[in-house]
This record gives C-alpha cells, sequence and structure tokens, in this order.
C-alpha cells in the first residue's frame, strides 16, 4: 500500500545534495527552519535543475520536489498530499506496476471501468484495495498522460479528462471511510485526494507537459485543456 513516507525517507545524502547549491546560508536555514524550508524553495529546485543535479540526485527526492512544486504552483500547500502523490509516481513509474492493484500479482487493469467492475465482485481488503487502486490509477494515466486521453477522445470518443477526474475522487472517497484506512492513518488524506483530485491532476499535468513531453504534437489542445482547468479552478464548474 502507498503511504505518505517519500519526506520521512531523506536524510544526510539528500540534505547535502540540496546544500550544495543553497550556498553559504543552507545550513543555517537548515538548523533554524529544517529540511522543509529548503525543499519548499522554489529557488533551490531551479538552481538543481540549471546545475542539472537532479539527474545525480536520488529518485524520491526528485519526484518529491517535482510533484512539491508543481502543487504549490497550483496554491495546493498540503506536504502529505505531495508525499503521496510523489510516492504514486515512484511506485507507478516502475516497469509494470500501474496497472496492478498494491504492486501485486494478477492480470493488470488496463481501464477504469474494468477496475469498477472488480470493485463489485471485491470484499473485505480486496474491495479496499480497489478503490484506492482505481484514485490512484485515475491520477496516474489523466495526470501524466493527458495528452494521450486527448488524442483517445478525438479519435475513438473514450472518455474525457473529466471523467477520470470523477472516477479518481469516487475511488478516494470510497476508501477513505474504510477501516483499513483509518488504521493506517490514510481516511483524512484520501478525503483531501478526492476534494482536490482535479487541482492535484492538473498539476500533474504541467509537470508532465514541462518534464516528460515538452514538445506536444497538438499545442493547441494543450493549451485549451490548460485554459479549461485554470477556469474550472478560478469560477468553479
Amino acid at each position: 500500500m502507498i503511504k505518505p513516507n517519500v519526506r520521512a525517507s531523506f536524510g544526510r545524502r539528500e540534505a547535502e545534495l540540496l546544500l550544495a547549491v543553497t550556498g553559504p546560508g543552507g545550513e543555517e536555514r537548515l538548523r533554524e527552519e529544517g529540511f522543509d524550508a529548503l525543499l519548499d524553495d522554489v529557488g533551490v529546485l531551479r538552481e538543481l535543475l540549471r546545475r542539472d543535479g537532479l539527474s545525480r540526485a536520488p529518485a524520491p527526492l526528485v519526484f518529491y520536489l517535482l510533484v512539491r512544486h508543481a502543487l504549490l504552483q497550483r496554491e495546493i500547500h498540503d506536504r502529505q498530499l505531495a508525499d503521496y502523490t510523489a510516492g504514486v509516481l515512484l511506485e507507478f513509474g516502475l516497469q509494470g506496476r500501474a496497472g496492478r492493484v498494491d504492486g501485486g500479482e494478477g492480470e493488470p487493469f488496463t481501464y477504469l471501468v474494468d477496475i469498477l467492475g472488480a470493485i463489485e465482485r471485491a470484499r473485505g481488503e480486496r474491495e479496499f484495495l480497489l478503490r484506492v487502486h482505481l484514485g490512484n490509477y485515475a491520477l496516474w494515466l489523466a495526470g501524466m498522460f493527458p495528452d494521450h486521453i486527448t488524442h483517445r477522445v478525438q479519435r475513438r470518443a473514450a472518455p474525457p479528462i473529466s471523467y477520470y477526474d470523477a472516477m479518481g475522487a469516487t475511488g478516494f472517497r470510497t476508501a477513505a471511510g474504510n477501516e483499513i484506512a483509518l488504521r493506517h492513518g490514510l481516511g483524512e488524506l484520501f478525503l483531501r485526494v478526492s476534494d482536490r483530485f482535479a487541482d492535484v491532476r492538473a498539476a500533474l499535468n504541467s509537470l508532465s507537459d514541462a518534464v516528460l513531453f515538452p514538445r506536444s504534437k497538438d499545442p493547441v489542445d494543450r493549451v485549451l485543456r490548460q485554459v479549461t482547468d485554470d477556469f474550472r479552478r478560478n469560477f468553479g464548474e
């Protein structure tokens, strides 16, 4: 089960990497304000990018920094939410993991509707894990591959990104009240992810546009998607 523990894994190596680009004042800030002061400083991220420092950094630090600042740009200041989202990207970025429930064995899921069908037949822990996977998988697909979804909508009349937003939010919301979520301290977090799902997904879209697929095959569609998200965020549905 993915948990918000990426930040907790940071130690001396990660601190030294950040201090290497912060200059003389970095150690003082670290002592007085804590590690989060460096992690949340966009200037530190920019300097790492300028010096190609991310290529030498551990993957958890890279994913956390990129996700944290993508969310901050959307005025999402929830560190635990950023931590969890980075954990999803780290887990699903491993080959063959994205479609599998809790990284387990068995036939992977390709479509959200198949997960919904499996939820109807499941009970107990399996049902809980499927509901969480519905949220995680929707976030992964719609967050990191929005251009692919847009292409499928145009070519095959497939569901739009708003469908992924609705399904993902539902997955987290219905998992939040489960006894397993409460036992692991994830209930409140799942509710917050559900409430801000579209905003988190849009933040990941910006990250994907900038880092993974900077050269869009259809820049007009990308601009329209970004404008739609900004309009929804500022003026509601």
